[in-house]
């Protein structure tokens, strides 16, 4: 009976070793980020398709690309902490959440409904036009609920890839573009 227990415990263990484990979603630390292009609704940018990383000029930017199947409120916390986050840091930086889904006329009229929930100031919400995989170029993981890339001078300075998050994990992020920030001044 004490060698099923322990096997138990080992086999729980594994698992939640498996289910922490780090996901590789997105362009490594280094390496230049591809052009972007999006549907904008609501942000900097409305109502028209853009390449986000074009209009941000090398800027410090955070960009989200968020699962739509797997959108909760934790989530929603995240992002409403890291558009606060930034918002306190500096009027450059800026993020972009990218809704990665197969059905982009759903998702633009989701957004602004979502955005009038949560109000987001900081943050531009668009819809990828390359369905829920994202695009190519960017190497998302679509086991990631959330893939958080920080950028800037048009380079991967970290990433963050999460099946699941809330409000609690932005300090890593925000620690981050801190840093980044103070080393450009």
């Amino acid at each position: 009976m004490r060698q099923i227990h322990l096997l138990c415990v080992v086999v729980l263990l594994a698992f939640a070793g498996l289910v922490h484990a780090e996901i590789d979603s997105g362009p490594k630390a280094g390496e230049k980020v591809m052009p972007l292009k999006v549907h904008a609704v609501i942000g900097a940018v409305e109502d028209k398709e853009v390449d986000y990383v074009g209009e941000r000029k090398g800027k410090p930017t955070v960009y989200l690309f968020v699962n739509a199947a797997t959108f909760d409120r934790p989530i929603a916390r995240y992002l409403r902490e890291l558009d606060k986050a930034v918002g306190a840091i500096g009027k450059d930086v800026y993020v972009v959440a990218i809704w990665l889904s197969e059905d982009k006329k759903a998702s633009q009229d989701y957004l602004p409904r979502m955005n009038k929930s949560i109000k987001l100031e900081n943050t531009a919400l668009t819809c990828s036009l390359d369905g829920a995989a994202g695009p190519a170029d960017w190497a998302i993981n679509e086991r990631a609920h959330l893939t958080a890339i920080v950028v800037t001078g048009g380079k991967v300075v970290e990433r963050f890839a999460y099946q699941s998050t809330n409000d609690t994990d932005v300090p890593k992020v925000e620690a981050v573009i801190k840093k980044m920030v103070e080393e450009k001044k």
